[in-house]
């Protein structure tokens, strides 16, 4: 099972930017794309971002898409999530995913694909 950590939350104002960071030990022996989360309090736990082994053709949900961008160093065994533009409404704790039991994105929405989670990391966004 992959270990993930997450790190780069905080605090920032409506319109600044942050970038998430989320770092991968024991991997799985086989490739394996990544994912980001986020969940609000009182809302279930919605996909942002994945990105596959490779790091081509990554799938952003509608409300992320043109601010959000997630990449991956495989030498580092590190994904990121970099947002801009942040809302207020992005607030959330954001968790790292992987090992997916499905090669499918449409699979990815559902958090049980994904068998390893992080921690979480905390995003707030002041209006």
């Amino acid at each position: 099972q992959v270990q993930l950590v997450e790190s780069g939350g905080g605090l920032v104002q409506a319109g600044g930017s942050l970038r998430l960071s989320c770092t991968a030990s024991g991997r799985p022996p086989s490739p394996y794309a990544m994912a980001w989360f986020r969940q609000s309090p009182g809302k279930e736990r919605e996909l942002v971002a994945a990105i596959s082994w490779s790091g081509g053709n990554p799938y952003y949900a509608d409300s992320m898409e043109g601010r959000f961008t997630i990449s991956r160093d495989k030498a580092m065994n590190t994904v990121y999530l970099q947002m801009n533009s942040l809302r207020h409404e992005d607030t959330a704790v954001y968790y790292c995913a992987s090992d997916p039991k499905s090669p499918y994105y449409s699979d990815f929405h559902h958090v049980g694909v994904f068998a390893s989670w992080g921690q979480g990391t905390q995003v707030t966004v002041s209006s």
